[in-house]
């Protein structure tokens, strides 16, 4: 059940429901997770600042349970989800920032539980 949370600079308008999907979809296949696992919020147009500029920029959180937990891992995802993101924003590698967390699964909760017991 990763969670995705893509902040930024740019305007909404940059930000239709069909690139919510493509951020979902980009992000499951990245992390091999089901899409219908997926949770994505997409937050536009926040004053921010990355390297020392407020130039267009992203950050992008990747929180999960077991594939955000080793350095080599979070090697691949980043450059797939790196690969994604400055096709889809025109954006260069230098503006975005991913920073990923591993969740245990009592951190999770659903259906009036945690993950640890589902």
């Amino acid at each position: 059940m990763p969670f995705i949370e893509l902040q930024t600079n740019l305007p909404s308008s940059s930000f239709s429901e069909d690139f919510v999907k493509r951020l979902c979809s980009s992000t499951a296949a990245a992390l091999g997770k089901p899409e219908e696992r997926m949770n994505v919020v997409v937050k536009p147009g926040l004053p921010m600042m990355i390297a020392g500029s407020c130039s267009p920029c992203v950050m992008l959180s990747v929180s999960a349970i077991g594939v955000t937990d080793t350095a080599d891992k979070n090697k691949e995802h980043s450059a797939k989800i790196f690969e994604f993101l400055t096709k889809e924003l025109s954006l260069t590698e230098d503006r975005i920032v991913i920073v990923f967390y591993a969740l245990e699964p009592h951190q999770v909760g659903k259906k009036g539980t945690v993950m640890s017991f589902l």
